[in-house]
C-alpha cells in the first residue's frame, strides 16, 4: 500500500476517534471531524486505486 494511502488511513482512524470524543462531550465540533474523515478516506482510496492501476499498466506494458 502506498505511503500516502497509509497516512490518509491513519487520519481516518484519528478522525473517527476525535469525532467520537467530541460527540461524547456534547460538542458539535465532531461534525468537522466527520467531514475530515470523508476527505481523508477519499484520498486513501484514490492512492490505493492509483497504485493498483499503475501496477497493472506496468505489467501490461512489459508483455
Amino acid at each position: 500500500m502506498p505511503r500516502l494511502a497509509l497516512y490518509a488511513l491513519a487520519v481516518c482512524v484519528l478522525s473517527v476517534a476525535a469525532a467520537a470524543v467530541s460527540f461524547a462531550q456534547g460538542s458539535w465540533l465532531g461534525i468537522v471531524w466527520i467531514l475530515m474523515l470523508g476527505v481523508s478516506s477519499n484520498i486513501a482510496w484514490y492512492y490505493v486505486r492509483k497504485a493498483k492501476n499503475d501496477k497493472a499498466a506496468a505489467e501490461g506494458g512489459d508483455a
